[in-house]
């Protein structure tokens, strides 16, 4: 840390408690009371140094030079500051450092220390060590922080505004182009002779490291008001979006433990606990501080991680947060919500009438903001085709949306296992989601599977309007394999998902069937199938590939008897409902 001498005699004070007293000699005839620490002086060292020590001086002395009394209860820094001061009046050795610089400089503006009462009056020596503090990063941030104790004085003097601006414009430059003081670094063991002094101001450094965010911590260390200055003068001096948002999330993840840590979503009681249990700041102070953070992070998409605004989201709800702060999170999150992951959407439900484990509700709202923005976008910016309903959209314009169904069947499985969790909430969730929005019904499918076997009390009516939310023909052959022999699932749709198995079966089959044809007679073939080759020339072999296709033919024929037998048991098992399984075939084939 740098530091500057003054003065060149040995300390001529003896304080015991609150009582200074002037050991050189001279006969004190002045008392200066700051607060509660009395100082007895001698008047000549104060009028030859402050124009109002000098002024309140000779108003209250009488002729005849009479003992007199000042009472300064105003000086900036206090009696500590005031003690220093008077060690300058009497030229007594006195270290200058970024930690009281601040104060000594407003308390010299205080006492109007200037040039007209002596040259080198401590205005001009502080104000002088104060620029070349401001070329060091460590230092300014020390005496950025110490502004708090003189607050208005600082302000009046531009103080804060030059530390501010000094250290928005190293931390958006290069940090190897500017000193950042060593850690630890012990200023007393410095002497005049050190290679590293220069004119009494220590500059022994070490290069800081040049990862971007190698500012966070020391901006953490700031107050709210202080921090959120500095930060507006970094952005209004081109700091990239990104560097905001990691020195944002460090600053509240220091102060709301929230930030820091996954709550225990099995345990809700333990998450109402972490604000009284891990953190020393108040609740109120935590909730007034997130607010203020949500008004700083950039509005530009992708720039703050959707983690990091789910545990801000998080956090707002159990600090019970404004309405609109909540909002503008859930709208942030919606934008981005493909980017999201599922740890972070299990979300605790603190409402008032806790019915669920986990808030149902908050997740169905940024679900509904992504959709109105995904659609607005794909309707402005994405050619599309109508095609008997559904939407066609090119597959990279789906991708987002595509991540965005898998992610909901993922959490919608996991919530699934939540006893209170009622059926409507649950496909209205579901719901939300668009069926083309999904190449596969798995992971639907698989939620629905585990609902069932959570809540094994619904009636065989909400079942299959439960069940509907499948489509059956997007299910996998492993998922249809699974279906046709859970017994959780409804008679309809087992039928229908055997059905729509052998259905693809039998157009597998003729599809190899036609190729097999074309094989053995391959002058009717049009050239466009790819067949195996002979390995002495360039011929087809159309006896090779004709058994190939036989051998797979043969295949699924058995896959599509395994299909007959389970359809066998299941009729054998189910006879009084097997009479529906007519009707399924006719109004499919109908």
């Amino acid at each position: 840390m740098a530091f500057m001498r003054l003065g060149s005699k040995s300390d001529a004070f003896h304080h015991d408690g609150q009582t200074w007293n002037c050991t050189t000699g001279l006969p004190s005839d002045v008392t200066v009371k700051v607060g509660e620490t009395s100082f007895f002086l001698h008047k000549f060292p104060l009028l030859s140094r402050s124009g109002l020590l000098k002024k309140l001086i000779s108003d209250l002395t009488n002729e005849d030079g009479s003992y007199c009394v000042l009472q300064l209860d105003d000086v900036p820094g206090g009696d500590k500051t005031f003690a220093l001061v008077t060690k300058f009046f009497y030229n007594v050795k006195i270290e200058v450092t970024a930690s009281n610089v601040v104060s000594l400089r407003c308390a010299a503006e205080y006492l109007q220390m200037n040039e007209n009462y002596g040259e080198g009056n401590l205005i001009a020596k502080t104000e002088a060590f104060l620029n070349e503090i401001f070329s060091n990063w460590s230092d300014s941030i020390k005496a950025l922080q110490t502004c708090e104790e003189v607050k208005a004085c600082a302000e009046e003097l531009h103080i804060v505004s030059r530390c501010i601006d000094s250290l928005a414009m190293k931390a958006c430059s290069d940090p190897s182009m500017f000193n950042r003081h060593m850690e630890g670094h012990d200023s007393s063991k410095d002497s005049p002779q050190d290679p590293f002094l220069w004119n009494g101001i220590s500059s022994k450094t070490k290069s800081p490291s040049l990862g971007d965010g190698w500012w966070y911590e020391d901006l953490s260390l700031l107050s709210l008001p202080l921090f959120k200055r500095l930060i507006l003068a970094m952005e209004g001096k081109g700091m990239k979006p990104e560097n905001i948002v990691g020195s944002l999330i460090y600053y509240i993840r220091r102060f709301i433990p929230l930030m820091s840590r996954q709550s225990s979503f099995n345990d809700k009681n333990s998450v109402n606990q972490v604000t009284t249990t891990t953190s020393t700041v108040s609740e109120v102070d935590q909730r007034a501080l997130l607010e203020e953070i949500m008004g700083l992070l950039p509005n530009k998409k992708g720039v703050t991680p959707s983690k990091y605004l789910l545990r801000l989201l998080r956090a707002a709800m159990i600090l019970h947060a404004t309405p609109s702060c909540i909002e503008n999170l859930e709208k942030r999150i919606g934008s981005q919500l493909d980017q999201a992951e599922l740890i972070d959407l299990l979300i605790p439900n603190m409402g008032h009438s806790v019915e669920t484990l986990y808030d149902i509700d908050c997740i169905h709202r940024i679900i509904d903001h992504f959709m109105s923005i995904y659609q607005a976008t794909t309707a402005s910016n994405s050619p599309c085709i109508i095609e008997e309903g559904p939407l066609i959209v090119r597959t990279e314009v789906l991708e987002p949306l595509t991540t965005v169904a898998n992610l909901i069947d993922t959490y919608l499985a996991e919530v699934a296992q939540d006893v209170n969790l009622k059926l409507p909430k649950f496909q209205a969730l579901a719901s939300a989601i668009p069926d083309y929005a999904r190449p596969l019904d798995d992971g639907l499918y698989h939620a629905i599977d585990v609902y069932l076997k959570t809540h094994p009390w619904l009636t065989d009516f909400e079942r299959e309007q439960f069940c509907r939310l499948v489509n059956c023909q997007k299910l996998s052959l492993e998922a249809s394999t699974h279906a046709a022999k859970n017994e959780r699932l409804p008679l309809r749709v087992i039928v229908q998902v055997l059905f729509f198995e052998q259905l693809r079966l039998r157009t597998s089959i003729s599809s190899w069937l036609y190729v097999s044809e074309n094989l053995e007679n391959p002058q009717k073939s049009n050239g466009n199938l790819s067949l195996p080759r002979n390995n002495d020339s360039d011929k087809l072999d159309p006896t090779q590939g004709a058994e190939n296709l036989k051998d797979l033919v043969s295949e699924l024929e058995k896959e599509c008897s395994c299909i007959r037998d389970e359809l066998q048991k299941l009729a054998t098992k189910r006879k009084k409902s097997w009479s529906i399984f007519p009707k399924i075939f006719y109004r499919k084939n109908s």
